[in-house]
């Protein structure tokens, strides 16, 4: 039984998370769809290197909200040139992807290299620190995650055209600052990919309990086990989706999308 202290770190912990799921889950789909599985991995790293130079930069770092509009500039950024990209190099769009969060990543690690703090940054930035988030922190990413789902809401064309990477950018941005990289492209893929062959009723209802499960269940092991809480709900997500995958295949196998090729007559 948890005390009043482990829940008050919990509570917003989860919401955090519940929060970040909101939104990704609709966008994954998108990802998938799109076939461009490294975008999320691009955008976060290259919004980690906008929180990295405003770091580095004392002047931006005492400027007002600089840990928020560095990373979405450097976002923004990095979404209109892969938009850019995928007007003319379609195909080898995601190799340029790959290409692009890697050299992000190397900018990252040159410019922390001789910064004392540089480890632990770097760290925080990948791993999050989901269990630390306070109320406060929620408020803005409420609001930018409210207007993001009523703009799709309202117009759901948008996913399919240029606006699905500036929406995208701005998500990721402040699902960054929440909960890190590694957990930006977990929540984003993991789900989706649970119900990608999935083509029965309540696709996304499925999507959403896939990502509470895990965010749930990760949250509780990082915090009676004292394990890092990033790694633990990557790994319940992990577990999560493999279970959704396998369970909904045995019990609708009909509304399974299969790969089996057509007999050949001869």
């Amino acid at each position: 039984m948890f005390d009043l202290e482990l829940m008050s770190i919990l509570l917003p912990a989860l919401a955090a998370g519940i929060l970040v799921l909101s939104t990704h889950i609709v966008l994954g789909r998108q990802v998938l769809k799109r076939g461009i599985i490294f975008i999320d991995l691009a955008i976060a790293q290259v919004a980690a290197l906008g929180a990295i130079v405003a770091h580095m930069d004392h002047r931006l770092e005492e400027m007002p909200f600089s840990h928020v509009w560095m990373p979405a500039l450097f976002a923004l950024g990095g979404a209109g040139f892969i938009a850019w990209l995928s007007k003319r190099m379609a195909g080898e769009l995601e190799a340029m992807i790959g290409c692009f969060y890697v050299l992000s990543a190397v900018a990252a690690m040159l410019l922390l290299a001789n910064d004392p703090h540089g480890a632990e940054l770097l760290k925080q930035l990948m791993s999050g620190q989901i269990l630390w988030v306070s109320w406060s922190q929620l408020v803005l990413s409420t609001l930018v995650y409210s207007a993001v789902l009523l703009a799709i809401f309202l117009r759901p064309q948008i996913l399919a055209g240029a606006g699905f990477y500036l929406l995208f950018a701005l998500v990721i941005t402040l699902s960054v600052e929440l909960v890190g990289v590694y957990l930006v492209f977990s929540t984003l893929i993991l789900p989706a990919l649970a119900l990608n062959k999935y083509r029965g009723k309540g696709r996304l209802l499925y999507a959403y309990l896939v990502g509470l499960l895990g965010y749930v269940l990760g949250l509780i092991l990082s915090a009676t086990l004292d394990l890092p809480s990033g790694a633990a709900i990557v790994a319940t997500l992990a577990v999560s989706a493999l279970v959704f995958r396998l369970v909904l295949s045995r019990v609708s196998p009909l509304a399974v999308e299969t790969n089996v090729l057509p007999k050949q007559h001869v």
